[in-house]
């Protein structure tokens, strides 16, 4: 497992939020991304790219967050990649059933495209420090 974050599968199906985040987190951040506009996308693609970290929409059609963060907890590859939640679904409750399902973060929407990548450093920091 790499120490440090580099490399992020985004998975997001508003092409809008997607293009934002995505120069956020290259432009500003300096990650090497990799977008996907939805989850089967992330499962087909992340094992190859091999992410350091999945940035994941909590609401989308067909396959919902929590459901590709299952699907990638089946897979060699993805098992312990770690995962943050972005959503506009940010109630205590709700948080707090995400990071029960394993994710170490969950990122409220909107986000700030300027903090975007601080956020997420933040975050990658204090799971690593637990660890």
């Amino acid at each position: 497992m790499t120490y440090s974050l580099e490399r992020i599968t985004y998975v997001e199906d508003e092409p809008d939020i997607r293009t934002i985040a995505e120069i956020a987190l290259t432009t500003v951040g300096g990650f090497n991304v990799d977008t996907c506009a939805c989850g089967q996308d992330a499962l087909d693609r992340a094992p190859g790219f091999g992410p350091d970290l999945v940035l994941l929409d909590v609401m989308m059609p067909e396959m919902d967050g929590p459901e590709v963060f299952r699907q990638l907890r089946k897979s060699p590859e993805t098992a312990g990649t770690p995962v943050v939640f972005m959503t506009a679904k940010v109630q205590p409750a709700e948080v707090a059933e995400y990071l029960e399902l394993g994710a170490i973060g969950v990122i409220s929407k909107p986000f700030d495209p300027i903090t975007l990548a601080d956020e997420l450093r933040d975050i990658w920091t204090a799971h690593r420090s637990a660890a």
